[in-house]
């Protein structure tokens, strides 16, 4: 449904709120589960990789789109809200939302810092694409996070959805989380290749 709102090309702002996980029916796993989160329904850790729904709404062309995170960078939220708002045509704004269901080891009162922790980690990234840059010769594609400051596997073992599955399935975790992280370092360089187009 999303996607053929989008597409309609319709002046729609969305803002989706992404947990990465139904959390609305228990914390079951989801396209939007990234690989080796652990969740109903995958106790063993999901083995795929997670949607990335920035990149499917870019290849349009002429959506806005923006993937942001109160706790890293408020400014860069209020500036792609702005944004999404001023442009005549479909805008996305892709915000993280950390949950109960990922089990923060530093408590839901810490959901700020676990945001801006998952950016400085490269798990999450901060961009905005503006299709109107096109029109004055200019990238669409900007690239608001910087390198990853903190160790990957560090951010996420902080949470139960990710170290429960090295505790009960320690075999299992130690490829699923390789990959995770190769994943997340190919997906920055790839972010980087767009900004620099």
């Amino acid at each position: 449904g999303l996607d053929h709102v989008l597409a309609s090309g319709a002046d729609v702002n969305v803002l989706v709120v992404d947990t990465e996980v139904y959390s609305n029916t228990g914390g079951q796993s989801s396209k939007a589960t990234p690989i080796g989160a652990v969740a109903q329904f995958a106790a063993g850790g999901k083995a795929t990789v997670k949607k990335d729904l920035g990149m499917l709404a870019m290849s349009y062309g002429y959506i806005y789109v923006a993937q942001v995170a109160l706790g890293a960078n408020p400014a860069q939220l209020i500036k792609a809200l702005k944004e999404a708002e001023a442009y005549k045509g479909p805008s996305l704004i892709i915000a993280y939302a950390p949950c109960i269901n990922h089990g923060i080891s530093k408590g839901m009162a810490n959901a700020q810092l676990e945001a801006k922790l998952a950016v400085d980690a490269g798990y999450w990234f901060l961009y905005r694409y503006n299709p109107d840059l096109k029109k004055e010769g200019k990238n669409p594609f900007i690239m608001d996070s910087k390198e990853p400051s903190m160790d990957y596997n560090d951010f996420i073992m902080g949470e139960v959805r990710y170290a429960s599955l090295v505790r009960t399935f320690p075999e299992t975790a130690k490829v699923l989380l390789a990959e995770a992280a190769d994943k997340a370092k190919e997906k920055y360089e790839a972010y980087k290749k767009l900004a620099e187009q």
